[in-house]
Formats: structure tokens, sequence, C-alpha cells
């Protein structure tokens, strides 16, 4: 593994590049408030009863978050989908959840679950079964072994497919029901809980399992929606997002045939004088929809509904920059240059503020050893489209396809296989304010950002009808999503960050932290 542990951004942007730097910015008046609450008590009052419960069942939840990874739901590749979402089922009641059932889409299935503990406040929680697709020759362990591994400086480490994003959080956050109960106590919220088997393919059908009547009604009890997560940087800091851009995953294909020019079929290269190339206007398409230097979207109407970032976004991030190490930051990433060279502070605010239109893979033609003189017949290049308030996937389509077929590339094939539009919570929000209040109570650096770099489905939380804050919470660390040797810390060696015992009395902090409000 690299030995810069470089944070690879997925579509969720598990951590957002100025987070992986441990920055810790100076808390407005709100934050502090939460902060000296938290400071006067910890959440659930004496905890040594569910701490001794975490211990004693520590080997169990390990083994659980194992087996878990064990079984590889990739709805990419049409793989153990309905075993997923059995399996999600069985964790979740095994860890006393009296619901929870399977929903049927027009895809890969969803899982409906509830908890009642007849609590006066009930929590929303979002879940995914589904992992990113793997090469085990890549891997430096079997991806599905989930071995634990020493991997320094973190310590004990599970490496496996799914052990950060999202099985390992998620696993830990059903350790601490188990805890709760073991230590003969009920959990302090109720919960509604909704997971999806089709987050790594941009969520194409997560809607027609949140808009059930039934899922509607139990989510109307609910205050807000968060998402486990492992939110630590390596130096131990947080990171508490006021949101997240949106995504849309489009595959565009050119064809010969549907362009009615050039040969059927792929042909002798030598005929390239003579015949039209499916290659070579792809290429062309493509360059129309970014500016000359490939950095900003050039699609028709694309910043029509783009909303500038705030002043209190500005300030946040001029906040984070003025206390975090630049030259940290890269050598995380392994960034040589922030695009057109900007400033620290101007490449965060494009960061934050910026839709992007970003080539994911092209494929054409040969591309095994050697050379191989042929013209093709097909093109294909797999796009990723991030959006920012106000912009709406739906609307995005919609502009791209304008856009080629307003150029007379309207024979090319735009296929849209999933997306969502972009969040935001408010920083005022019982949310936002219980886990930064959670996470000072764990001694823990707080830093706030406008929003994620990177997508996940909270729009469904968010948005009409639901309309509930939604984000993240999880102490914890792992790294390399969707990426070889994926790790999630059991055992840290740091103590500045929390492995996985430690990182599941969080989580029950927080639900007790929700229930306070």
């Amino acid at each position: 593994m690299d030995e810069r542990e470089i944070q690879p951004i997925n579509r969720r942007g598990l951590l957002l590049l100025a987070a992986a730097a441990g920055a810790t910015l100076s808390m407005p008046r709100l934050v502090l408030a939460a902060a000296r609450k938290a400071s006067a008590h910890a959440y659930g009052g004496d905890l040594s009863k569910v701490r001794a419960a975490i211990e004693a069942q520590r080997a169990d939840a390990i083994r659980r978050l194992q087996n878990w990874i064990a079984l590889p739901s990739i709805a990419a590749e049409h793989r153990n989908m309905p075993e997923g979402a059995q399996l999600m089922i069985e964790l979740l009641k095994d860890a006393g959840f009296q619901t929870a059932k399977i929903m049927p889409t027009d895809g890969q299935p969803g899982v409906f679950a509830t908890l009642d503990a007849g609590a006066k406040r009930t929590v929303g929680m979002y879940f995914m079964y589904d992992v990113k697709q793997f090469d085990p020759s890549e891997w430096s362990s079997p991806p599905l072994e989930a071995a634990i591994v020493e991997r320094a400086p973190y310590g004990k480490v599970m490496i496996g497919r799914g052990a950060i994003n999202q099985k390992g959080p998620q696993a830990t956050f059903l350790a601490a029901l188990h805890a709760l109960r073991a230590a003969g106590r009920k959990s302090p919220v109720n919960i509604v809980l909704v997971a999806e088997g089709e987050e790594e393919i941009a969520s194409p059908h997560f809607s027609q399992v949140v808009r059930q009547p039934e899922v509607l009604a139990a989510l109307a009890k609910c205050h807000e929606v968060f998402m486990p997560f492992a939110s630590q940087s390596p130096q131990g800091g947080v990171e508490v997002a006021l949101g997240a851009k949106g995504a849309v995953e489009v595959e565009l294909v050119c064809s010969t045939e549907k362009w009615g020019r050039g040969a059927r079929d792929d042909i002798h290269s030598s005929y390239k004088a003579e015949l039209d190339s499916a290659v070579w206007r792809m290429v062309k398409a493509l360059s129309t929809l970014v500016s000359e230097d490939g950095n900003d979207p050039a699609i028709d109407g694309w910043f029509e509904h783009v909303k500038p970032l705030t002043d209190r976004q500005k300030q946040l991030i001029a906040e984070h920059v003025a206390a975090t190490n630049e030259a940290d930051v890269k050598k995380l990433m392994g960034v040589q240059h922030w695009v057109r060279d900007l400033s620290y502070r101007d490449a965060l605010e494009r960061l934050a503020s910026q839709p992007t239109v970003n080539i994911e893979g092209m494929y054409a033609g040969y591309t095994g050893p050697g050379g191989k003189t042929v013209l093709p017949s097909k093109a294909t290049a797999k796009l990723d489209l991030r959006l920012v308030p106000d912009q709406t996937a739906a609307d995005a389509g919609a502009k791209l396809r304008a856009h080629l077929a307003k150029r007379g590339y309207g024979d090319i094939e735009v296929k849209i296989t999933g997306g969502y539009n972009p969040t935001q919570t408010e920083e005022s929000s019982a949310l936002i304010q219980s886990s930064i209040a959670v996470y000072e109570n764990e001694g823990l650096a707080v830093s706030l950002s406008p929003r994620l770099a990177g997508s996940w489905p909270g729009y469904i939380f968010t948005d009409a009808p639901v309309s509930l804050p939604a984000g993240h919470f999880g102490t914890g660390h792992g790294s390399r999503a969707h990426a070889p040797d994926e790790y999630y810390v059991i055992e840290s060696s740091n103590p500045k960050v929390h492995g996985m015992a430690d990182a599941t009395l969080s989580y029950v902090k927080h639900l007790y932290a929700l229930a306070d409000r």
C-alpha cells in the first residue's frame, strides 16, 4: 500500500481532502456552545457496563464484520444481491430490530427496518449493503478474507472489500446496539432504517424504497437521518460536512451504425482515409463538454441553477486554510499542483462550489499488447457529473442530451445509469450540533466544511417529501475505499484514533445525544 495513505475520493467523498490533514477550525459560538455542553457530561451517564459489554462482545463484533465482508454484493455485476439483502435483514434483527423486510424495486432490492424502544424520539438511519468491484490480484491480502494485519501507523486493521465503505462503520454501529442490550439498556431512541444495494451504481432505484407509503410514514416520525461513518483522519481529527455534492453517472456510446456513417463493424485501419471514425467523433463530442483546459463544464445552461457559496461557507473555508498545512494535504493526496496553480484557499472554494464533468474511463477498439491496425466502429465513455445546490440530477441529464443534440451529436447514446441531487443541512440542526457535541466529548478536534466533494444519496432525505437534516456520524478510521487493500482500523495503536471498540462507544453516546435534543 502507498505509504502516503492517499484517501481516494469516492462517491460519498468519505474524507474531504482538507480534513485529511487533521485540521482544527476556530468554532462559531453555536459550535462552542455544543462543545461546552458535551464537556459537562458523558452522554448516557455512566457507560461502564456498556463499555464492559463492548469488550466482552469484541470477538463477536469482529466475526460479524468478517462474515459480512465474505459476502460481496456487487450491483454492477449483479452478484449476490438477494443474498446481500437477506444478510442485511439478519444482521438488523440480530441487533434488535423488531421488523426488517425486503423492499423490491425495479433494480436491486432494498431493506426497511424499525426498532421500537418506546423512546420519545425517533431517528432515521441509512445503510448500504453493496460494495465496489475488485481484482484480487491487486490486493496484498485476499479481499474477501477480511484478514486482520498490523499496519503502521494504525495498529491492527481489517483488509477487505467493504471494510471502510461501508460495512465496517455499519457493523460498528450494530455492535453499539448489541452492547446496549447486553448492558441491560434499551436504545435511547427509536430507529427507522432504510438500506439499499445500489449505492455503488449511484442509487438508481433507492427512491422506490423510501417513497413507499409505509416508509414515508415511518420517516415522518424522525427528526434527522444519519449514516454511520469512520470520520477520523490519520491525525485523529474529524470533519463535519454540512452537505454533499450530487452525482450523475453517465455512459456515452458512439457507434457508426447509429451514426449512419463509416463501416458497420470494425474494419482495417487502412480504410480510414475514406471512412469516418466513431472514436474521433466521440473525442470531438467530449471536447465540447468542458473548457479548453478541461477544468470547467461547458454544457449549455450548466450553471443556470448553481448557487454561490455563502459568506459563512467562505468563512469556514478560510478558517480551514488558516489551520491547515497545505504541504501535508498535498503529500497525503499525492498532489503536484492545484488546478490552474490556484492558491489553496481558491482551490478549496472551487472544490466546494463548482460542479464538474469528469471522464471516468474510455474504451474503443484494440487495447491489448502491441498494435492492431483496426478502425473501431464503436467508442464508449463513462462520465460522472458532480452537482452543487441548486442543480438537480434530472435537469443535468436533460441539459447534457440537449447540448450534444444541438451540436449534431444526437446519435450518441446517453445512458444515465444512476444519480441524485446535492444535499444541504443547516449548521444549527440537532444532527449537526449533536455530532459536534459528541466529538468534543471524545476530545477530538472538529472542523466544519460547506459540503463533501463526493456524494451520497442523502437527497432522498433532505428533499421533499421527507425534508429532514441528513449527514454522517462516527469515529474510527479507514481508507482506500474503492481501491485495493481497503482497510478499517480494528485495534488502534494511535491514541488519537479510535479503534472499533471506542468507535462503538461513540455511537452509543451519539444516540443519547440525539435523544437529549
